[in-house]
């Protein structure tokens, strides 16, 4: 296996869960009741986009390359993963390694989880490491789509904030309301992406709460975050800018990302009775940047014949900022400047029409083939909106703004 990159948090609850896992009996793994477990998961995927000048990408952490880079994708949604659990009572540990394809193009494993428990009580629950940020309802298990009913999560919502996990600390206490069960938890931490072989993306002082509710066959889960973002892109077009005074500092103040701050709000709810489902959920998602500030939400139901699972979705994505603005003011320039203005008012107009405005129409059918074994066959109508390419990536010349195309996904997803 690769050599994992690992932040000095994890090398430290590195150390410490090698010390709990030592402390379980060397033939545990072999015999019920073990405070081992290991396991794993993992997606075979095929994607097809009639959309040929660019490429399909349900994450953009993920270049897809279904569409403009090739006929038949399987990077878009296959991954494997294993996890290496713990469970010696108040103490646990838990390791979890995915690797899938990523924006350096390669299929290099990464660390996910990577955290050490305490119980304090039975409420009460500490943890230190690489924690799954509890954001939407499938934030725990986004990953290991077996959990989910469809090939993928909705990319209007998921994909508009790929971010996973964080290192740090967070605190869960569980409490009682009548017969509503409730999970509240508050984090701490950061985390880094890396973005090309050289250059990464970091969110420091990420700080959340998050609060999930249950009774009977209804689960609501609400979540606030907040994080610091340190990232460098597009510099530069924004150096560009502040070469024409006032107004370009201003707009390169107001769309740069590096030294932003960033907020999520979302809320989800589900009810599953068995026989069939239906579920939803919104977010709001503003990086203050030309990232945007989107809101994004779905909803999703579906009817269990047996192992046979038919399903629907409808999911959208609105931009809260324009997509497209005046930029420089070329009537105040003088003439040996405008076409530079020109050209740098077209650059950052390119980087706004990559806000996603996007809605989608999924049909799927699903099929429990065994235990541990889903087969799944998907078809997504998706209508990019009002000059956005929408979720699309590697926009090839002659693209056709406002173009609506199919995306037809087969997936084999399997627990082990």
């Amino acid at each position: 296996m690769p050599k994992l990159h690992q932040t000095p948090i994890l090398t430290v609850v590195a150390a410490m869960a090698a010390q709990l896992l030592a402390c379980a009996p060397a033939h545990a793994g072999h015999r019920d009741g073990s405070a081992w477990t290991f396991g794993g998961f993992g997606t075979l995927s095929a994607v097809h986009s009639s959309e040929k000048l660019a490429d399909y990408s349900a994450n953009p952490l993920n270049p897809g390359q279904a569409g403009a880079s090739r006929d038949w994708s399987v990077g878009v949604d296959s991954r494997l993963g294993t996890q290496l659990a713990y469970d010696g009572g108040h103490w646990s540990a838990v390791l979890q390694v995915v690797a899938e394809r990523n924006l350096t193009h390669s299929w290099k494993p990464v660390v996910e989880w990577a955290n050490v428990q305490y119980q304090v009580t039975p409420e009460l629950s500490l943890r230190l490491g690489r924690i799954a940020l509890p954001l939407f309802l499938a934030g725990d298990y986004r990953k290991a789509s077996y959990a989910l009913t469809g090939v993928r999560a909705p990319v209007e919502l998921y994909g508009a904030l790929p971010i996973s996990n964080s290192d740090g600390i967070d605190a869960s206490y569980r409490w009682n309301l009548g017969a509503l069960k409730n999970t509240t938890q508050v984090l701490y931490g950061g985390t880094r992406i890396r973005l090309t072989d050289t250059r990464s993306a970091h969110a420091h002082q990420l700080a959340g709460i998050s609060n999930t509710s249950s009774v009977g066959a209804l689960t609501v889960r609400a979540t606030a975050l907040k994080g610091d973002l340190e990232m460098v892109l597009a510099q530069e077009l924004f150096d560009g800018l502040r070469q024409f005074g006032a107004q370009g500092a201003t707009l390169a103040r107001r769309y740069e990302t590096d030294r932003k701050r960033a907020t999520v709000l979302s809320l989800g709810a589900s009810y599953d009775p068995g026989a069939w489902f239906v579920m939803g959920e919104l977010g709001r998602i503003n990086a203050r940047s030309f990232l945007g500030d989107k809101s994004a939400g779905y909803v999703s139901g579906g009817y269990r014949f047996g192992s046979v699972t038919p399903y629907a979705t409808f999911s959208r994505v609105v931009a809260n900022t324009p997509i497209h603005v005046d930029g420089l003011d070329l009537s105040q320039l003088p003439a040996p400047y405008v076409p530079a203005a020109r050209r740098l008012n077209a650059e950052l107009n390119g980087l706004l029409s990559m806000i996603a405005v996007q809605d989608s129409t999924i049909l799927g059918v699903r099929w429990d083939a065994g235990s541990n074994v889903a087969v799944k066959l998907q078809f997504d109508h998706v209508r990019p909106r009002k000059g956005s390419s929408g979720t699309l990536e590697n926009i090839q010349p002659g693209y056709r703004y406002g173009r609506s195309f199919g995306v037809f996904s087969a997936a084999v997803d399997f627990v082990f």
